[in-house]
């Protein structure tokens, strides 16, 4: 019999897998070309060719048992020295090998840190719409994830309301920026007057409160639009950060956590997630990946590929009635559902193959999900089928 905890997970399994393999269902009846599946995060843009060059001249030249064992829990020292080297550069910080923390993707980076942050009881806010694993990560450590409600019309954070659900059992907040699912930026003045807010509710509780940035998306971003790195605003930051996007890398499960100085108990905090690296089961991130990220840090996946399905898909769904913020960064559209029950849109969008997930999933009802990391084509084709979509509601 499996725990009551797992039975809950097995009952409200993610909805974006459960769209995915809809999809792989209906591809299988109709053909793939025939669905349109704009359900999962999954980059559709190879990773830059430097990648691929990177592990052919490691496993050529490398010592093979050096690059396949162990190392250090947090990771090869010289990767993590390049990574922090190269992080100075970008964002003028000050950073070291020793406040780099390799991880088994940004997921497992959040797992870590929360693992080594919290404590039964303890409350972890972030700001609707959230990526829906944050309730299961706060979950795991018997956390309780508090929810502040959306401003749907920027979808900037309501940091009114923030202040207010801010307690003296508030150990962290996760924010994510670009965000998915809205692909909004949250600008240099929401940091500061959170960062602000924060600072002052430490002082009024006497607590240390650790705003932990998840970071996938920093590179995807369109215009020049400015993302500012948190840890130049509050003290008690933490960045999660993973090559999943940024060198469309998800399936290799490579990140790392950025841990500086100025952290309250930062030495502890690192030592402690070193250790709960380790005893999650990840002992380690993945090693040939550490060594290769590590020779393609001025790499990055190819955002104009990206812009190109935004504005197209953006545009023409404007035209035909829906209704959209336009994303800044990352490659979602967050669209506002004709009807009150996205479930019952999504569920419309089915009968023309177009497979969408709804804003419920990220803590906000009334809107549905739209990933356009697709190929340019599955675009161009759906369009025919959104229109008829649009023509049941305008």
């Amino acid at each position: 019999m499996i725990s009551e905890k797992m039975k809950v997970y097995t009952q409200n399994n993610s909805a974006i897998r459960a769209m995915f393999e809809e999809g792989r269902r209906l591809a299988a009846i109709h053909g793939a070309e025939n669905v349109y599946d704009f359900s999962l995060g999954n980059p559709n843009v190879p990773a830059p060719i430097q990648v691929q060059e990177a592990m052919i001249d490691i496993l050529q030249t490398e010592n093979p048992v050096a690059v396949h064992g162990y190392m250090n829990n947090a990771g090869y020292e010289e990767v993590r020295a390049k990574i922090a080297e190269h992080l100075n550069q970008l964002h003028q910080t000050h950073f070291h090998e020793h406040n780099i923390l390799m991880t088994v993707g940004a997921a497992g980076g959040l797992n870590v840190i929360l693992k080594t942050l919290l404590n039964p009881g303890e409350e972890v806010i972030t700001f609707a719409p959230f990526f829906g694993e944050y309730r299961n990560y706060a979950a795991n450590y018997d956390a309780k994830l508090v929810v502040v409600s959306p401003n749907t019309e920027t979808f900037q954070p309501n940091l009114k309301e923030f202040e207010e659900k801010i307690t003296a059992k508030t150990k962290a907040v996760i924010i994510n920026s670009p965000n998915n699912p809205t692909g909004v930026v949250y600008s240099e003045e929401t940091i500061q007057q959170l960062s602000a807010i924060l600072n002052k509710k430490q002082a009024e509780f006497g607590t240390d409160i650790y705003l932990i940035s998840d970071e996938p998306y920093r590179e995807l971003v369109y215009d020049g639009v400015f993302v500012p790195y948190l840890t130049k605003y509050y003290a008690n930051t933490i960045v999660g950060y993973s090559y999943s996007k940024s060198l469309s890398l998800p399936g290799e499960r490579i990140g790392y956590l950025v841990i500086p100085d100025e952290a309250a108990d930062s030495e502890n905090m690192m030592e402690a997630a070193k250790i709960a690296n380790r005893i999650l089961g990840y002992v380690n991130a993945p090693s040939l990946m550490q060594l290769a990220v590590a020779r393609c840090l001025d790499s990055q996946t190819d955002v104009s590929y990206y812009n190109r399905n935004r504005e197209l898909l953006y545009n023409r769904l404007l035209e035909m009635g829906f209704t959209c913020i336009k994303p800044e960064g990352a490659f979602y559209l967050f669209v506002k559902s004709p009807v009150e029950d996205e479930h019952q849109f999504c569920e419309a969008a089915k009968k023309y193959n177009i497979l969408i997930v709804p804003g419920s999933s990220f803590g906000c009802p009334g809107f549905v999900r739209i990933s356009y990391c697709v190929a340019y084509e599955t675009i161009q084709n759906s369009l025919p089928k959104f229109q008829e979509l649009a023509k049941e509601y305008f």
